[in-house]
């Protein structure tokens, strides 16, 4: 029976003990972290995000449709100007080539032809007849001189006369027809005629050889290739995008500023690139223009700052999406606190301010900023200490237990 005793009174005993420490727990004020407002030098930055593309660059575009045959570089790929990038298929316009050679060729013959006359074989045999009459001709001329003399002494008729000045007639006829003929085998439309189908073929060809020479798509400047992706067997129309080319050592890069902090940014400001595809990197340059609207990119409304930007291993690509911290001022001895201990009541931005064991509520005055910490102008003093955030509930005059970072 006194060991029970004992056994209740400890049991007692403990069940007191553990109530008294939850009523001092639920009774004691909250533990609150909190900071001290310092002096130190603070950047003021402005982070934003952007795009990158080179300060020079040119696009090589086909001129011609064809497939693929051939690619010759790769993306990346450091380039001279007109060296080869891509060669599309040239069977068919190695055909019209051959095609051209050949109509120029028998086209040339053909004005040859004209120039000497007409075709040699043809103009041979005009010629030979016309040699035959004109000796016809004479003989027969001289037969009816001497028929002439004969009638006169009536040692011939009038119709053996008659007859042969009807003979020199036919063979007069038949020179001047011959004549006629030679000079229709060549006319001037005929030369006109061969020397527009030689013209045609000449131009033919030219086409083709521009076609052949189009087959192959060049650089069309000293640079990087980029923004360039195609495989054998694409099929290309004119005007189709090959590749760009462009000089990466500077880049431009277009970052994207909230309406809100346009003002904030001044010309010659240092800016610093990241890109996440290489982290631990960064890239440094300035502010090179302003924007000059205002544009809507998603659900914000942003300005276009244009930054210049140091790219000496060529490692920062054209279209990359990047994170740019653009640094408006250095500002040396200033006093700071961190951005997490400013809290908004209504529309004024302040802290809460440990005085004793309470906390107040504190207007404050505020400067420029960095990534993490904020200028303070007025309203604090070096060494008071704010409130970091809690999730416990606090209005000024609240009793706190502070736990300093």
């Amino acid at each position: 029976m006194s060991r029970a005793r004992s056994w209740l009174t400890i049991v007692l005993i403990a069940a007191t003990a553990v109530a008294v420490w939850i009523l001092s727990r639920k009774t004691r004020p909250p533990e609150v972290d909190f900071v001290k407002v310092t002096r130190e030098t603070i950047v003021s930055s402005l982070g934003t995000n952007g795009k990158v593309e080179p300060i020079e660059w040119l696009a090589a575009r086909a001129e011609r449709a064809g497939t693929i045959t051939r690619v010759l570089v790769a993306r990346g790929r450091e380039v001279r100007k007109n060296a080869p990038l891509v060669e599309l298929d040239t069977r068919v316009v190695n055909a019209e080539l051959g095609k051209a050679q050949a109509s120029i060729k028998e086209a040339q013959t053909q004005e040859q032809v004209l120039d000497q006359g007409g075709r040699i074989a043809e103009r041979q045999q005009v010629d030979a007849d016309l040699a035959r009459a004109r000796l016809d001709l004479e003989v027969a001329q001289k037969q009816q001189a001497a028929l002439d003399r004969l009638v006169a002494k009536q040692a011939a008729t009038q119709v053996e006369l008659d007859n042969m000045r009807q003979t020199v007639d036919q063979l007069q006829l038949r020179i001047h027809a011959l004549e006629q003929h030679k000079a229709a085998l060549v006319t001037g439309s005929d030369k006109e005629i061969a020397k527009a189908k030689l013209q045609e073929a000449e131009a033919a060809a030219a086409v083709a050889h521009v076609n052949l020479d189009l087959s192959v798509i060049r650089a069309p400047m000293d640079g990087t290739v980029y923004d360039f992706d195609l495989k054998a067997g694409a099929f290309l129309n004119p005007g189709d995008l090959v590749a760009k080319v462009g000089k990466l050592d500077r880049v431009r890069v277009t970052v994207y500023v909230d309406e809100p902090d346009m003002g904030k940014v001044r010309k010659g400001e240092a800016v610093i690139i990241t890109w996440d595809a290489l982290p631990g990197h960064q890239w440094k340059g300035e502010v090179d223009r302003l924007p000059t609207q205002v544009a809507p990119l998603g659900t914000r409304q942003v300005g276009e700052v244009s930054c210049v930007i140091e790219n000496p291993d060529r490692d920062l690509l054209p279209n990359a999406n990047i994170n740019a911290d653009i640094q408006a001022a250095v500002i040396p001895g200033a006093l700071v606190l961190p951005k997490e201990a400013l809290r908004r009541q209504g529309s004024e931005t302040g802290v809460f301010l440990l005085q004793g064991d309470r906390v107040a509520w504190r207007k404050v005055g505020l400067g420029a900023s960095s990534y993490t910490k904020s200028q303070v102008l007025s309203g604090l003093q070096e060494g008071d200490a704010v409130a970091l955030p809690t999730e416990k509930a606090m209005k000024s005059g609240s009793k706190v237990e502070p736990i300093f970072q």
